[in-house]
């Protein structure tokens, strides 16, 4: 009798887990750019935009900055200034089957999604996300990017389905 009712609550929580999931999808569009040449992203980033997360909190300056490997894997190094003091984190991303996903770690062998969303045609800018709508950045090749640009690539997360009035825009400059 217990063995059947320790069933028939497992069955019940799966169940309410299966609706609360279904019920509190997002409507991001995650769809990668279509093509990308993974060298033409390397080099060094800016970051202009981001969702506010823990691991990048009250951080200024910040700037990505993407190496390729002989392996094919790509370094990854971010960093930035907390007050007067530098966050550094040394990273590794690898492709995989799909144009403009990576898979990033910056721990160990727990990888993350790093989905490139859109870039510029002249490769000035980037939009990237992950696979939850809590991780938005904006990035560019430059410290800052001309306000109708920026008000652009806004737009464009914003058709996306993110809630672009939670974005923080980060300090580049000492303007």
């Amino acid at each position: 009798m217990k063995r059947f009712m320790l069933i028939g609550i497992a069955l019940l929580l799966m169940l309410l887990t299966a609706c609360s999931y279904g019920a509190g999808r997002d409507s991001i569009n995650r769809h990668t750019v279509s093509s990308l040449d993974l060298k033409s992203i390397m080099g060094k980033w800016y970051e202009i935009a981001r969702f506010d997360h823990r691991f990048e909190r009250g951080m200024e300056y910040v700037t990505a900055t993407y190496t390729l490997q002989p392996d094919g894997t790509v370094e990854v190094k971010n960093q930035g200034m907390r007050g007067k003091e530098e966050h550094i984190s040394i990273g590794h991303a690898k492709t995989t089957d799909e144009p403009g996903k990576l898979r990033v770690s910056f721990f160990w062998k727990f990888y993350s999604d790093y989905n490139i969303l859109a870039i510029a045609p002249d490769g000035s800018w980037m939009i990237v996300g992950s696979n939850s709508p809590k991780y938005l950045w904006i990035l560019s090749r430059t410290p800052t990017l001309p306000e109708k640009t920026l008000e652009y690539v806004t737009s464009l997360a914003a058709q996306r389905g993110y809630n672009t009035e939670k974005l923080i825009f980060v300090k580049q400059t000492n303007d």
